[in-house]
């Protein structure tokens, strides 16, 4: 279905019944990202997958202002308003999570557990944001340039991906599938309003998160193995949970993991 929050078509899926659970898919990522899941989680809890702004099915508008931290956090707030809902568990993976704790910190009553899966509460140092900036603005023209096609060819083979090419070739085409189905100018836009460097500094709000969180990384991620352990004690109430044989996308890699990881966390 969609829904409209704030001028902004969202196309949200919800499945089950019981305490909310809100799922958040990374960059290029859609509602489908969280397929293999949704059956077993929706037996315990009212599952909502959304696709974020300029992603899947929602919404990408002209105006890459629309598109920051702060107005995804407004929208999913609104979102929930919109289904009657006070609260919900929040997972995000990589960019879903980094929006999951943008809402996390900005709206703290709208979130009554945290899971952050390969995600980071975004850099510290303004030269590291204002080079990570002009990065991702290389990285957002080329998509415009070049096209999708193009581009997901590109993504899929940086060194963050590197270990899904031990995969099995259907589950690598099955992700390539679904990256394509997005378009140019909300890929674009989402780096120039939600990228790493874009984004607001979470460090430091860190310890005033209450809520308990969840992260999971995988053990081949070593720059998002580096962020967990840096954020872990930071976090007053955390778990952090390091998953053997896989690399950023640990919800694939290791699916049977990351799936006993999460409703031991939501249901123990």
């Amino acid at each position: 279905m969609f829904i409209e929050v704030n001028g902004l078509k969202l196309h949200v899926e919800v499945t089950g019944e019981g305490e909310p659970l809100l799922l958040l898919h990374g960059f290029t990522g859609s509602v489908r990202n969280w397929d293999r899941f949704v059956p077993g989680w929706s037996q315990r809890r009212k599952v909502i997958a959304v696709d974020l702004i300029g992603h899947g099915e929602s919404d990408a508008p002209d105006d890459p202002d629309r598109y920051t931290m702060e107005h995804a956090a407004d929208d999913l707030s609104a979102l929930l308003d919109a289904l009657d809902l006070e609260s919900a568990a929040v997972l995000g993976y990589s960019m879903g999570g980094r929006v999951a704790l943008s809402l996390a910190v900005m709206r703290p009553e709208r979130v009554s557990a945290l899971l952050l899966e390969s995600s980071s509460p975004g850099l510290a140092g303004a030269e590291e944001r204002k080079a990570r900036v002009a990065a991702d603005e290389a990285l957002a023209a080329r998509i415009e340039k070049e096209g999708v096609a193009s581009f997901v060819r590109y993504w899929e083979n940086i060194p963050l991906f590197q270990t899904m090419q031990a995969m099995p070739l259907d589950v690598r085409e099955r992700i390539r599938e679904q990256r394509l189905q997005n378009r140019a100018q909300g890929l674009a836009h989402s780096l120039r309003g939600m990228g790493t460097g874009r984004q607001p500094s979470w460090w430091d709000a860190l310890p005033r998160l209450t809520m308990p969180v969840l992260m999971t990384a995988g053990e081949l991620d070593e720059k998002f193995i580096g962020i967990a352990r840096r954020m872990e004690p930071l976090i007053p109430d955390c778990r952090f949970v390091p998953v053997r044989g896989a690399g950023h996308l640990v919800h694939v890699e290791q699916a049977e993991t990351f799936d006993k990881i999460v409703s031991e966390f939501l249901f123990t």
